[in-house]
C-alpha cells in the first residue's frame, strides 16, 4: 500500500514537472513568436520607410532636373529674345522724331523690357541647381533676400553668426536646404501677411548647421496645418519636412495665431549626424 502511494506521488511529481516544462515551453514559444513578429514588423516598416525615401528622392531628383531644364530654356530662349527685343526697340526709338508720340512709347517700353530681363535672370539663377551649388548656400539665400528687399514687399534681415564655408555642405544638402528656404519665403509672402523676416545661419562647432527663419506675421495652428491635406500651405509644409528628412535634418516649427512663426532647420554634420538620426527615430 505504501509502495502504491509512493508510485502515485512519483507519477504526480513527474506529471507536474512535465506540465511545468510544457508551460515554460509554451510561454517561451509565445515570447519568441511575439519577438519575431515585432522584429519582422520593424523590418517591414524599415523597408517601407527606405522605399518611400528612395521614391521621394527620385521624385525630387526628377523635379530638380525639370527645374534645371526650365532654367536653361529661360536663359537661352526667353532671356535672349527679350534682349533682342530691347535692342530692336532701342534702335527703332533712334529712328523716330524724339518729340513724337512714337518715341515716347518706344522709350518708355525699354525700362519695362529691362525689368523683364532682370526678372528672367533672377528666376534663372534661383532655379538653376548648378549655380546654387557654385555660389554656396549663404550667397544664394542672400541673393533671394536682396530680391525681396528690392521689391519692397517686406523687409528681410540676414545674419550669419559664424564663418561659413561652402565646403561644409554637400551638393545635395546645399540644394535641398535652399529649396526649403525658397518654400519658406514663398509661404511667408503668400500667407503670413508679415512685414518683417529675420533669417539667421549658425554653424556651431563644426557639428550643426542651423538655419532659422522668423516672421512677424499672423501665425497659424501648426497641428491643424499638418492635418490639412487640401491647403497649399499644408502641402508646402509636408514638402519642406520631407526634404529635411531626406538629408537627415530636423525641421521644427513654432507658431501661434497672431504671434508670427519661427522655423528652425538643424542639420548635423560629420560624426554627430548618425547620433542625431538615431535620436530622431
Amino acid at each position: 500500500m505504501q509502495n502504491q502511494g509512493n508510485e502515485i506521488i512519483t507519477i504526480l511529481a513527474i506529471g507536474s514537472t512535465i506540465a511545468w516544462v510544457l508551460v515554460v515551453f509554451i510561454v517561451t514559444m509565445v515570447y519568441l513568436y511575439q519577438r519575431r513578429q515585432k522584429s519582422f514588423k520593424k523590418e517591414v516598416e524599415r523597408i517601407i520607410e527606405e522605399y518611400n525615401k528612395e521614391l521621394l528622392k527620385s521624385q525630387l531628383e526628377i523635379q530638380e532636373k525639370t527645374v534645371k531644364k526650365i532654367s536653361q530654356d529661360l536663359h537661352d530662349n526667353v532671356g535672349q529674345l527679350l534682349s533682342v527685343i530691347k535692342l530692336t526697340v532701342g534702335g527703332a526709338a533712334n529712328l523716330v522724331d524724339k518729340s513724337s508720340t512714337e518715341y515716347d512709347m518706344l522709350s518708355s517700353t525699354i525700362p519695362t523690357l529691362t525689368r523683364a530681363i532682370d526678372e528672367v535672370s533672377h528666376l534663372t539663377k534661383s532655379l538653376h541647381t548648378d549655380r546654387i551649388v557654385e555660389v554656396g548656400l549663404e550667397d544664394a539665400i542672400q541673393y533671394e533676400i536682396a530680391t525681396v528687399n528690392k521689391a519692397k514687399l517686406l523687409h528681410v534681415d540676414f545674419s550669419s553668426e559664424d564663418s561659413f564655408t561652402k565646403q561644409s555642405l554637400s551638393k545635395e544638402n546645399t540644394v535641398f536646404l535652399f529649396r526649403i528656404f525658397q518654400e519658406l519665403l514663398n509661404n511667408i509672402l503668400k500667407h503670413a501677411n508679415a512685414t518683417y523676416i529675420n533669417v539667421t545661419i549658425q554653424y556651431k562647432e563644426k557639428k550643426n548647421f542651423i538655419l532659422t527663419v522668423k516672421d512677424n506675421g499672423i501665425g497659424f495652428d501648426v497641428d491643424a496645418m499638418k492635418k490639412n491635406t487640401n491647403s497649399a500651405a499644408g502641402v508646402g509644409l509636408r514638402s519642406m519636412t520631407n526634404r529635411a528628412k531626406l538629408i537627415g535634418a530636423k525641421l521644427v516649427i513654432n507658431s501661434a495665431i497672431n504671434d508670427g512663426t519661427e522655423v528652425k532647420i538643424t542639420l548635423p554634420l560629420g560624426e554627430d549626424r548618425k547620433i542625431f538620426e538615431e535620436q530622431s527615430k
